[in-house]
């Protein structure tokens, strides 16, 4: 039984809705009989400094209340830890949380699945940039198109919430261009070749729910590789809806492939994991089976 949890929230999450969300979560949990000892974080460099003075001090679990983004900045100090990872999902897109069937809009139900304490063994994804800096991301990784609308994205100040992204998605397509990539998986496998974009997957979704690697699993010590080949404006139009249901890679300009490992290379184009930045290209991606710790319905759970 879980008896003591540090819990991270970012204010900022979920326009705003991140403190009461952490307010219901909060009490639950000392419903439960749990101790609860909340921190946040100014800025994401803060919060992995805060989450690892709570492992130097000992914790039961640690939680994280936010979007993916905070998920992502909380994991980078659990890997490779017995210290499990508890998700209250309070962001936009919250594809970690739909990867293990953690509820999304009811902190109370999220919140129990933290205080059952099922413990479920996943793997990680690692990403190493030329400089040598390394991320850990849980969800997916993406390079091309996608990567330059989250730039614009970044950039911008209005409009707020999803809509920035449509916004930016749409000035991105009227830019659209051929982007010369070359892959390189682990069994020296090359793709050499203008593409749209290049996702790898330990889990199925990113941006809220779109399956970009829907056959992903993130218990199988494999990660799952899109690659859109590069276009016109109108089959990139007809791939994104399909996006949403997964039957994207059932169209000609789609290839997937399973790799233990992947080398990354394109000029001018950032990596983006978890939504989080990496850095430029060239990156190299490879898996680390079963290097996390989730709290998951206990329906969820793998064998150890």
């Amino acid at each position: 039984m879980t008896k003591r949890v540090a819990l991270f929230s970012n204010p900022k999450s979920g326009a705003g809705k991140s403190g009461e969300i952490t307010a219901r979560a909060v009490r639950r949990l000392r419903e439960r009989g749990l101790q609860v000892d909340e921190y946040v974080g100014s800025d994401p460099d803060d919060a992995r400094r805060l989450a690892r003075e709570v492992l130097e001090r000992g914790s039961d679990v640690v939680a994280a209340v936010g979007g993916d983004g905070m998920i992502s900045h909380t994991l980078q100090q659990l890997c490779g830890t017995d210290v499990p990872l508890g998700i209250i999902p309070a962001g936009t897109g919250n594809d970690h949380a739909r990867a293990y069937d953690i509820p999304r809009d009811d902190p109370e139900a999220a919140a129990d699945i933290i205080a059952d304490g099922n413990s479920t063994r996943v793997d990680v994804g690692q990403a190493v940039r030329a400089d040598g800096v390394t991320r850990y991301f849980g969800s997916i990784a993406a390079a091309g198109f996608d990567s330059l609308v989250t730039d614009r994205t970044n950039r911008m100040s209005w409009p707020r919430g999803r809509m920035r992204y449509n916004v930016a998605l749409v000035a991105e397509l009227a830019n659209l261009r051929p982007l010369p990539f070359r892959l390189t998986l682990d069994d020296g496998t090359v793709i050499e070749r203008d593409i749209t974009l290049v996702a790898i997957g330990n889990t199925r979704s990113y941006g809220g729910g779109m399956l970009v690697c829907p056959n992903a699993d993130p218990t199988d010590g494999l990660l799952d590789v899109t690659v859109i080949a590069a276009g016109s404006r109108l089959n990139l139009l007809r791939s994104f809806p399909k996006v949403f249901s997964g039957k994207h890679i059932e169209l000609p300009e789609v290839q997937t492939f399973r790799t233990t490992s992947i080398r990354v290379e394109s000029a001018g184009i950032t990596a983006y994991a978890d939504g989080e930045p990496i850095g430029p290209l060239p990156v190299e991606i490879s898996v680390l089976p079963r290097h996390l710790s989730i709290l998951t319905p206990s329906r969820k759970a793998v064998a150890k």
